[in-house]
């Protein structure tokens, strides 16, 4: 197992080294084009700063290579995360009952906008202003708190007004899953809410949905498929007069296949 932090010119700024887990003590106060590599297995369970919640991420090759959120991007996280002198980072390879246990295969506090190396990953073809706190990410970060917006821990995705707003999760193996939750943004009466959707899933299945105007998880049973990938769309907006629904978190059940 390895981490390291390397800078924006390429020069390792720290090491850290084990057989199933690695401890990354830094002291140092983060500079943009600051990066964090581990490499040591296919899943990881890896915890980013000390302020994070632990994510369990698939590394396809391998390896992860993790972009330190610099100015803005700093916005979608806990006040202060990144920003102290002194910086913890881990990594442990998962064991198999972790693996194949049902859980919210979606969950990861990781993940990045953009392109990535590592997933889950979540994309959309829509987001308010381009601003962190409405980036899609947001919606698989492990965080529910709804009943605000605009600022931690009030993150969502935020659409733009988007009459047609899709966002993609990819998992980048195959996992069996049987069910997912939505939760929507409840900043009632600024919010608006979708009364129905939909999500495709990569082997060719639909499932549709409705969904009621209330700041709770809305579980939708999805049956049991084997996926690589899953698209939430169609979404049709209520019939509030507000013309901003968004999307708190999107979990969805089940494990590697």
């Amino acid at each position: 197992m390895i981490i390291r932090v390397i800078d924006a010119e390429n020069r390792e700024i720290a090491l850290a080294t084990g057989e199933q887990d690695a401890f990354l003590c830094l002291d140092r106060v983060y500079q943009a084009g600051d990066v964090i590599e581990i490499e040591g297995g296919t899943h990881l369970c890896v915890q980013m700063d000390q302020a994070m919640p632990k994510a369990n991420v698939f590394l396809p090759e391998g390896k992860m290579r993790w972009p330190v959120p610099h100015g803005e991007h700093r916005l979608a996280y806990a006040p202060g995360t990144f920003e102290n002198q002194r910086h913890l980072i881990t990594a442990e390879r998962m064991t198999e009952k972790q693996i194949h246990t049902q859980h919210d295969i979606a969950l990861n506090p990781a993940d990045l906008r953009g392109d990535v190396n590592f997933f889950p990953h979540c994309t959309a073809n829509a987001e308010t202003r381009g601003e962190s706190v409405f980036c899609v990410r947001n919606v698989i970060n492990g965080i529910r708190a709804n009943t605000g917006h605009g600022e931690w821990p009030y993150l969502s995705w935020g659409v733009d007004i988007c009459q047609d707003p899709q966002a993609l999760l990819e998992f980048g193996r195959p996992v069996r899953v049987t069910r997912m939750a939505l939760t929507l943004r409840a900043d009632f009466p600024h919010d608006a809410y979708w009364k129905s959707g939909a999500v495709e899933l990569s082997d060719g299945a639909t499932v549709e949905f409705e969904l009621g105007h209330t700041g709770e998880r809305q579980y939708v049973d999805l049956g049991e498929h084997t996926i690589t990938w899953i698209r939430l769309g169609k979404l049709v907006k209520g019939e509030d007069p507000s013309p901003f629904p968004a999307l708190t978190e999107w979990e969805i059940f089940g494990c590697d296949a």
